[in-house]
């Protein structure tokens, strides 16, 4: 297969395709008609002898061939796109880019507000779209561009992943106000024999809190277990349960209940977010200004 031959924007819209799962949305990001995309998907399936996409019921599903081409398609993408942008400057304030963020709950409520008003002033055209990203995936999406940049624990990912800490955060326990037990002077044995929530997308395993009560011999009970720590501050507002989390989320998701905020009773190491880009766009203008604005949002 000759290169000279191959019209590049047919792999555009591949990638719009796998990406959107049908015409109609693919040809919506691409601005183009559907009949232009039609038209390029049969080229594909002309130039690969492969169907490439089959429908399942509304959604064009990729086929094994099709999956097999996306990732050295996308990184090729990549890759032309960063080379051609490093060569221009990015205008932030006639941008009209929309980043997309692997960011965890913990850190979404502190990064948005002050990042999005940033944003209103240097940056009106921007879009920014905050997802959650599975860390297994996390160094994938980075190398095909599904993500800009990602915000997390520290994370055993290759040096294909750039990555610079950001801020360190401690636990603290939660509790609503007037508890019978749980007040300034909370020790450990009082934290150990009171009912505990614990926030955790996992269906099962310790918290950061656990595994520090572990090195320790030490156990506390949990009964309740839960995904966010919106809903647990809620639940502890109302009952005598406690709940540990990072304080400075601490602040942002119990303000607007009654509760109180009491040292975690036991030393224990911060707990650091990081944040990860991949090594391709590291001289990226665009990428560059992105995660100068996250790091000044932290900051503020």
């Amino acid at each position: 297969m000759q290169l000279d031959r191959i019209d590049l924007n047919l792999f555009v819209v591949l990638d719009a395709i796998f990406t959107e799962g049908g015409i109609t949305r693919a040809s919506d990001k691409l601005h183009l008609t559907q009949p232009a995309v039609s038209h390029a998907l049969n080229r594909l399936r002309r130039l690969f002898d492969d169907a490439l996409f089959v429908r399942e019921g509304r959604r064009l599903v990729p086929t094994p061939r099709a999956r097999a081409l996306i990732e050295p398609v996308r990184a090729a993408l990549r890759g032309l796109e960063v080379t051609l942008s490093e060569s221009q400057a990015f205008d932030a304030a006639r941008s009209t880019r929309r980043f997309t963020l692997g960011v965890r709950d913990v850190l979404e409520a502190r990064l948005l507000p002050p990042l999005l008003r940033a944003l209103a002033v240097e940056a009106p055209g921007v879009d920014i779209a905050a997802v959650r990203a599975d860390r297994r995936e996390l160094e994938a999406e980075l190398a095909r561009g599904t993500l800009d940049a990602a915000i997390d624990i520290a994370l055993p990912l290759s040096p294909a992943v750039r990555r610079q800490r950001l801020v360190a955060d401690a636990l603290c326990v939660v509790a609503r106000a007037g508890h019978p037990q749980a007040d300034a002077a909370l020790d450990l044995d009082t934290y150990l024999r009171l009912d505990h929530v614990l926030t955790s997308s996992r269906r099962s395993g310790p918290a950061p809190e656990d595994a520090e009560l572990s090195r320790h011999g030490l156990q506390r009970r949990v009964r309740l277990r839960c995904q966010h720590y919106f809903s647990a501050c809620r639940v502890v507002s109302q009952t005598d349960l406690v709940l540990t989390m990072p304080e400075s989320y601490a602040r942002i998701a119990s303000a607007q209940w009654a509760c109180q905020l009491l040292p975690f009773p036991l030393p224990t190491p911060t707990l650091d977010a990081v944040l990860y880009w991949h090594a391709q766009l590291d001289a990226d203008p665009a990428n560059a200004w992105l995660r100068e604005r996250l790091l000044r949002a932290l900051d503020g």
